[in-house]
């Protein structure tokens, strides 16, 4: 099972130009099972030319969808539809259910949230979790990542959770993470898997983390100029498989 973890930037390339095709076209080359996708707009304004993005990316690429609207605006005119910003979850094979979960909001902080889903891949149900932490506080991220982590830890499936994190590796922060899941860069990487800024990368902030039972064979970070980010690619045994 081969999964994705891509901070999209609405689209944004390192050029600064705006090209939902590019991003398309890096996620579809990756051939993900899997693809968490933050920084997604829905109608949202003129940076993303009011695009419903998560419809447009499930239905280039094939995939089923489920997005999540951590932020939203009133419409741009009247009769027009809300304006949306947030994450999504694509699978090649069946979501057969799916929720966003409000994370704790630090004070001054923009809404954060995180997308559940089962992803039915066969005689197996796999819960995937996306998500995008706290850009600006570790006090935010760390009880968005206890409240994560505890939702990983109850899952009775296995667990992937894919996501922009905002902190690198074992920060103090991603404690609970770290205690519940395994990075999968970490047992499966090579060399030091910086994924921002992507024009020069400095820091390792986009992360692949499994259950135990969900094992990484093999982990990549993914060049290209489609986003302000780089992302991340693994490889994980199913188990029985």
């Amino acid at each position: 099972m081969r999964v994705m973890s891509f901070n999209l930037h609405h689209g944004v390339g390192a050029d600064g130009r705006l090209d939902l095709e590019r991003s398309a076209a890096l996620v579809e080359a990756c051939a993900a099972d899997v693809v968490a996708v933050q920084e997604v707009d829905r109608h949202l304004g003129p940076r993303s030319d009011f695009v419903d993005q998560p419809a447009w990316l499930a239905e280039r690429l094939g995939m089923d969808v489920a997005y999540g609207v951590n932020v939203e605006r009133p419409p741009a005119t009247p009769g027009a539809p809300p304006r949306q910003y947030g994450t999504a979850l694509f699978s090649r094979t069946p979501l057969v259910w799916w929720r966003n979960v409000a994370l704790p909001l630090p004070v001054g902080g923009e809404p954060r949230g995180l997308l559940e889903a089962l992803v039915d891949v066969g005689d197996l149900i796999v819960r995937a979790l996306g998500t995008h932490l706290q850009h600006d506080s570790a006090r935010g991220r760390a009880a968005q990542a206890d409240v994560i982590a505890a939702v990983a830890a109850a899952s009775r499936e296995p667990v992937v959770l894919l996501g922009d994190l905002n902190a690198a590796p074992h920060a103090l922060e991603l404690e609970s993470l770290d205690a519940t899941l395994v990075d999968a860069w970490e047992s499966a990487g090579d060399g030091p898997g910086r994924t921002f800024p992507s024009t020069r990368p400095r820091t390792r902030i986009d992360y692949v983390m499994t259950s135990p039972d969900l094992p990484a064979l093999a982990a990549a970070v993914v060049a290209g100029d489609a986003s302000d980010h780089l992302p991340v690619v693994a490889d994980l045994a199913l188990p029985g498989a």
